[in-house]
C-alpha cells in the first residue's frame, strides 16, 4: 500500500512518498564511525605534536635564559670544564642568599672554547677592522653557540 502526504505551503505543494525514505544500512553506519575515528585520531596526534613541540620551546629558552650566566669573557678561561653557575658568577657578584646560592650551584654546564679565528684586512680588497672571533660551545640537555667578537683595530 502506498501512502502520499501532500502540504501545501506558499512555496508550493509538496507530496511526500513514504516508501522512498530509507534508513541507513550498517555498512553505510561502519563506514561514516570508521572515517570519524580517524580523523580524531589525526586530530589528537597532531595537537600532541603541537604539545611536544610548545614543551620543548619552553624549556630551550629557560636554558638559553640560564646561558647567558656562562657566556662572560671569563668563561673564556674554563675550556673543557663544568662549572656551575655560581663557580662563574661568584667572582663578579656577591650572593648572600643561601637559596638563591643552591640554585646557581645546580645550574652547570660543560664549556668547550674552540681555537679562536683572527681576521685581519691585510689580504682583503676593501678594509676590515682586524678582530678576533672566540667561541664558546655550552653543552648540556640543550647544547648552544655563542660568540665574542674583539675588534682589535678601526
Amino acid at each position: 500500500m502506498d501512502k502520499r502526504f501532500t502540504i501545501s505551503t506558499k512555496y508550493g505543494r509538496f507530496i511526500l512518498n513514504n516508501s522512498l525514505h530509507k534508513a541507513f544500512t550498517l555498512i553505510e553506519v561502519l563506514i561514516s564511525v570508521i572515517i570519524l575515528s580517524g580523523s580524531i585520531v589525526y586530530v589528537l596526534k597532531l595537537h600532541s605534536n603541537t604539545r611536544n613541540e610548545i614543551t620543548y620551546v619552553m624549556n630551550k629558552n629557560k636554558f638559553i635564559l640560564q646561558d647567558s650566566l656562562f657566556i662572560s669573557k671569563k668563561a673564556l678561561n674554563y675550556n673543557q670544564d663544568e662549572k656551575s653557575a655560581y663557580d662563574i658568577i661568584s667572582q663578579d657578584f656577591k650572593v648572600d642568599d643561601l637559596k638563591s646560592r643552591e640554585m646557581l650551584k645546580n645550574i652547570d654546564r660543560k664549556i668547550n672554547i674552540p681555537e679562536p679565528i683572527n681576521i685581519s684586512h691585510e689580504n682583503s680588497k676593501i678594509y676590515i677592522p682586524d678582530a678576533t672571533i672566540q667561541e664558546i660551545k655550552i653543552k648540556g640537555q640543550y647544547s648552544s653557540e655563542y660568540f665574542h667578537f674583539d675588534i682589535t683595530s678601526l
